[in-house]
């Protein structure tokens, strides 16, 4: 079985990775000269819509994924007519927008906060008084890590973001006083069948994600089980294959969909060593038609990234159950080039060895 990824960052460095063991070679295609992802797979280098670079892949692959949803929709369509893409291109096309994808949610009946799309200054002022402040005004499209988004809590705050961010498409949502934001990693086979993650507690500083805990801490069985039926409805609706990940807002016994990911997901790295199965492993399972492996967590695990330096190794192997990833990419400001993840058999244990890794560790590598 030979698995085409487009796209060759750490995503993709994880899935070929992840697919070695199973017999699956793996071949990315991504424009840049050395892609991350190029130490584990077969490189074909090109942009997403260069044809001849497509059509390269395709003589690669028998199954073709991605790593990012920003994919050209009308090449993940052109690659569809030629060999099997998983998840189908239906999923980029309804996460690339952020309108788009809130109105997907409404329409199935999934919580998100109040919206409303903002194409003129006259729709911003309107939008402003419909949701009122606090709110959140996001670019439609292209937005990742907290870029091309602004937190409105003032009409100052309006100004500044309409003369930073206007011009564009744009969504206001309203600001949700959440408890805390979790996610749910569920994945679905070319059969139907389905595994689902436990919850996953993530905290985000400037946008990006710092910490993840997981299982998160006190779900209790309903909202565990809500989280996985709103996500099944989300990937019977698309006929689904693959990993997908949404994260919420947990408003006490509420969920609010924030947003959705079609692939696999930064706050899924954890499975590596924390689950039976890992994210990226059930991912190539599943779009390579083969049976999903059990996604229980084995103990408590926490997952911190390394964004934009590079730590002293042996330091961080030296706290006990730390499982360094580092993605061999140059560190830059806001550059997420790595991954630890701590495993402790219970909670008490990895917060103990959390507040370790913030005490000796993440001064140097935030």
């Amino acid at each position: 079985m030979r698995l085409g990824i487009l796209g060759g960052g750490q995503l993709g460095r994880m899935l070929a990775l992840a697919a070695h063991p199973l017999g699956i070679t793996s071949t990315v295609l991504d424009p840049a000269a050395d892609p991350c992802a190029a130490a584990a797979a077969g490189h074909v280098r090109g942009e997403f819509d260069d044809l001849q670079a497509l059509y390269e892949l395709v003589k690669r692959s028998d199954v073709i994924t991605y790593e990012f949803e920003n994919v050209p929709v009308e090449s993940a369509r052109w690659l569809a007519e030629r060999v099997p893409v998983f998840p189908p291109p239906k999923a980029l096309e309804v996460s690339q927008d952020r309108l788009v994808e809130k109105s997907f949610f409404e329409s199935l009946g999934i919580p998100t906060p109040p919206f409303a799309a903002i194409d003129t200054r006259g729709q911003f002022e309107a939008a402003i008084r419909d949701i009122g402040l606090p709110a959140v005004l996001k670019t439609r499209r292209f937005g990742y890590d907290g870029k091309g988004q602004a937190v409105l809590r003032t009409q100052a705050d309006a100004e500044a973001a309409w003369a930073t961010l206007g011009g564009r498409p744009l969504i206001l949502e309203g600001f949700v006083p959440f408890d805390r934001e979790v996610s749910i990693l569920a994945v679905r086979g070319r059969s139907g069948e389905t595994a689902f993650y436990p919850l996953v507690e993530n905290e985000h500083r400037e946008g990006m994600l710092y910490r993840s805990l997981a299982p998160a801490a006190n779900t209790g069985e309903e909202l565990t089980e809500r989280a996985g039926e709103l996500a099944l409805r989300v990937m019977t609706e698309l006929e689904y294959v693959g990993v997908l990940a949404i994260e919420w807002f947990q408003d006490g016994p509420r969920l609010l969909a924030n947003e959705m990911a079609p692939r696999v997901h930064n706050s899924g790295h954890w499975t590596t060593e924390g689950a039976v199965t890992s994210q990226f492993e059930n991912h190539v399972r599943a779009v390579c038609g083969l049976p999903l492996g059990s996604a229980a967590a084995v103990g408590h695990s926490a997952l911190f990234n390394l964004i934009g330096n590079r730590p002293d190794f042996a330091e961080v192997l030296s706290i006990p159950n730390a499982h360094l990833h580092w993605y061999g990419k140059e560190p830059k400001p806001r550059r997420k080039v790595g991954h630890v993840t701590l495993t402790a058999p219970d909670a008490d244990e990895r917060t103990r060895l959390a507040d370790e890794f913030v005490r000796r560790i993440a001064p140097r590598v935030q």
